[in-house]
């Protein structure tokens, strides 16, 4: 089911993470945490969906008149590798082109808070970005934000799956909402402008 981009049609947003308490600060959960912060920002509360295992919440993006745009906002609630399924029955249920669906993740390979986004691409051994990819094909819009890399001999598994150190911590909220802010200035503005304003 691929369609193309449409100025009327809903976008999907999906932040990427592992359900449940234990996950809450785990790097590999920074897709959720951004995603909370723009359900606050639209004055929303993530509720289980009744169409896919996920949790969402529906709002707009922009200010009132030609520029807002309707978004769903999304929390697969099948862990990071089953992402897929959930957010294929959400782009389904809502009408959404694939064009008008970000994936918020982390990303091992940029070094910590540096935000990249694009559209498109391979999912360089990222769970959630595979099971996405093999579900909807590649043309979705990924906003990227940086982990960094394990230290020393520490295992990917084992480092996406810690929580962020305290010293991450003290950026942690500013990165957050600076991630926000891209995904918002992607959705209302567009690609171009989102990459020259954030991708550091």
């Amino acid at each position: 089911m691929q369609m193309t981009s449409d100025a009327n049609a809903p976008w999907l947003i999906a932040g990427l993470g592992n359900p449940g308490p234990g996950y809450a600060m785990n790097r590999h959960n920074v897709g959720f945490m951004v995603a909370d912060l723009l359900a606050e920002r639209m004055g929303g509360t993530f509720k289980r969906s009744g169409k896919a295992q996920a949790q969402v919440v529906e709002g707009r993006f922009g200010s009132p008149g030609p520029a807002s745009r309707r978004v769903v906002l999304a929390k697969p609630m099948s862990y990071m590798n089953l992402s897929g399924g959930p957010l294929t029955a959400l782009r389904d249920f809502y009408k959404v082109p694939t064009a008008n669906i970000v994936a918020i993740h982390d990303e091992l390979d940029i070094d910590y808070g540096t935000l990249r986004l694009k559209l498109g691409g391979g999912d360089n051994g990222h769970n959630g970005l595979k099971s996405m990819t093999k579900a909807m094909g590649s043309d979705y819009h990924r906003v990227r934000f940086g982990i960094g890399r394990p230290p020393g001999r520490m295992q990917v598994a084992d480092f996406v799956l810690k929580d962020f150190s305290s010293a991450e911590r003290k950026e942690l909220d500013y990165l957050v909402d600076r991630a926000a802010d891209a995904v918002e200035c992607l959705v209302t503005e567009g690609l171009e402008r989102a990459q020259s304003a954030y991708n550091s």
